[in-house]
């Protein structure tokens, strides 16, 4: 085993945990920005988008996707329900559910992980490098973590403009 491996496997504990915290920081009451959600639901359809682009010729994989992304969206529906909103006289803010977040943020942070690792080990095999698509598992962590963060971004700029809508009548 060469030591840039073991210096890998020896980091890859406080990789996750360093991610893990700073999710779950975003985890918190957070103040509510327009421009922030057009941004989430813009980067996670994108992403859905893209990945969708890459297995068009390939129905199954493209099946994983649709699969992964309907239950991200029915995550998101889910996760909007748990959230607590709050109208203060310093602004909009909204506490999303901590370990549903959490839960989708990691898995596919580890979808990502197990990819990087794959393709690590497969550095001067001869085989080609593969795409992150080839990869079975990977897309329905895509479309879950998609689905679920672009249906609750939407579902944040629906709230925001019932209340301007209800604040105009």
């Amino acid at each position: 085993m060469e030591i840039s491996t073991i210096a890998l496997l020896v980091l890859t504990p406080f990789l996750v945990w360093r991610v893990y915290s700073r999710v779950k920081g975003m985890m918190a009451r957070q103040r509510s920005i327009m421009q922030r959600h057009y941004t989430g639901l813009l980067t996670f359809a994108g992403m859905a988008l893209v990945a969708a682009s890459q297995v068009v010729h390939d129905m199954g994989m493209l099946g994983w996707l649709a699969v992964g992304t309907g239950g991200g969206i029915a995550y998101g529906i889910w996760g909007l329900k748990l959230t607590r909103f709050d109208t203060l006289k310093e602004g909009y803010f909204y506490t999303p559910n901590a370990r549903l977040g959490l839960a989708m943020a990691m898995q596919f942070f580890a979808a990502l992980l197990y990819v990087g690792f794959e393709i690590y080990a497969n550095q001067g095999s001869g085989l080609p490098t593969p795409r992150v698509t080839d990869y079975i598992f990977f897309l329905p962590s895509l479309g879950l973590a998609a689905g679920y963060f672009a249906t609750y971004c939407a579902g944040l700029l629906r709230w925001r403009y019932r209340l301007k809508k209800s604040v105009e009548a």
